[in-house]
């Protein structure tokens, strides 16, 4: 299957239509095999749901032979955002929850990450303890791309608890959100860190 960084280097959240157009075209290289072509196209399926075309995007996951079991976690993860995107936060739960499961399963530890930290948004009204499962199981990961989520959890935790008034938990999430940042992130999460810091400091202050 392929590798995590592989598809990082065609993805560009900040213009899902460049990421559908680079996704495309690697679905055309014979380099990959019928397998990685599979796992391609749900993340040409999430570059189109990012579009806001969701039918064009759940059709295209359902023509997708999901039976090598990576590409099935992939596509219910897809199919799950899908639902999110779509204002059916209810209807993705169960299907995050089964990508969760069957990711740990196989031993994909950013999959499993990248759905338990999809329930915390899709199920907001139990986005802490999600969150903090999936911290939980990215910080025992041996694998450096799952790591790399610690960032990104650890700020929205941060801005979970921030927005709940829980000011002191909040600046703990962001300080270590910062120390994950200054080992897997990027200057912009770095920044981000510092910046949500300083905001804590001044609600602290204030309080």
């Amino acid at each position: 299957m392929l590798d995590q960084k592989t598809l990082d280097r065609l993805w560009d959240f900040d213009d899902p239509k460049l990421s559908e157009e680079r996704f495309r075209a690697a679905l055309a290289d014979q380099q990959y095999n019928a397998d990685e072509k599979a796992e391609l196209a749900t993340q040409l399926g999430r570059a189109i749901g990012l579009q806001g075309r969701f039918e064009e995007a759940d059709a295209l996951l359902d023509s997708i032979d999901g039976e090598e079991p990576t590409v099935g976690v992939r596509i219910l993860l897809e199919r799950a955002r899908l639902l999110n995107s779509s204002r059916h936060a209810a209807m993705a739960v169960p299907l995050f929850e089964q990508a969760a499961e069957l990711a740990d399963h196989l031993g994909e530890e950013f999959l499993t990450v990248d759905a338990l930290h999809m329930l915390a948004l899709a199920d907001s009204a139990h986005a802490e303890p999600w969150t903090r499962s999936a911290l939980e199981y990215a910080s025992a990961a041996r694998d450096p791309e799952t790591r790399r989520w610690m960032v990104a959890l650890h700020n929205n935790l941060g801005r979970e608890l921030r927005i709940a008034g829980r000011f002191t938990e909040a600046l703990v999430e962001f300080q270590l959100a910062e120390q994950w940042a200054e080992r897997f992130g990027t200057p912009a999460q770095q920044q981000y860190a510092r910046e949500a810091i300083l905001g804590c400091e001044l609600d602290l202050a204030a309080g």
